[in-house]
């Protein structure tokens, strides 16, 4: 599924300048290295953990690894060749934003690649989706990518070959969303200051407990679906179906 992912990105020459946002161990990094050099790659998030992991990974010697937020980058405007972005969308607090960087810090004509979970249609689905973390529908990635001055906008839904039903249960990796860059500078969309986050906790031991249950039993039962899917299609293979 990474490779099917990353393959709109048109990671198609080893001296291209690619940033990987919100990298974390590196598992997309690996696969942008594929065809690029590591030099030429940049990797960040905010874990300073997960990016410990990242460094400890051999095939990524040489891929500068730094620690950033993906809603406000670090990096001057029109750096890169290619933007890519993983399973890191869902938790942003403002993915708007961090999609209008994406557009500021690329070069003219290049590329952004954004990809991440996909809004469920399943009733039962979309409760735990909602509980757990965000899931943008398709509608919501192509607005996005369109409001922050990108053109030829695409989406491609991916997922394992053994899932049923595209959007009914969603995905946690379901699209890869590309847009290009059409011409230098900063982004079109005029966006105020980031807000600030609260540094304050939530006190309250029965709705902390609540909250507790609720997102443990969500990511149970996303975690439990793409097993009973895949022993679904051994048992029931999808090409039987009338």
């Amino acid at each position: 599924m990474r490779d099917d992912a990353l393959a709109p990105a048109k990671l198609d020459d080893p001296n291209l300048k690619v940033v990987d946002v919100g990298g974390g161990t590196g598992f997309c990094t690996l696969g942008v290295v594929k065809t690029v050099k590591p030099e030429n790659v940049t990797l960040m998030d905010q874990s300073p953990h997960q990016l410990a992991k990242a460094k400890a990974k051999p095939a990524l010697k040489g891929v500068t690894i730094l620690e950033g937020d993906a809603e406000d980058l670090p990096f001057p405007t029109d750096t890169f060749d290619r933007y890519v972005s993983a399973g890191s969308i869902e938790y942003w607090p403002e993915p708007q934003r961090g999609i209008r960087e994406a557009y500021r810090v690329i070069k003219e004509g290049g590329i952004a690649c954004m990809i991440g979970p996909v809004h469920p249609t399943h009733p039962v689905s979309r409760f735990f989706a909602d509980a757990w973390m965000l899931f943008p529908t398709e509608e919501e990635y192509i607005d996005w990518f369109t409001k922050a001055g990108f053109t030829d906008v695409k989406m491609t839904r991916i997922g394992p070959k053994w899932y049923r039903g595209v959007r009914r249960h969603g995905l946690i990796m379901g699209c890869s969303v590309t847009g290009v860059k059409p011409k230098a500078g900063d982004s079109p969309l005029v966006m105020g200051p980031k807000a600030e986050v609260s540094g304050k906790m939530n006190t309250n031991p029965f709705s902390f407990l609540l909250n507790l249950i609720l997102g443990t039993t969500a990511g149970f039962y996303y975690f439990c679906l793409p097993i009973y899917m895949y022993i679904k299609n051994l048992v029931w293979p999808k090409n039987w179906e009338m």
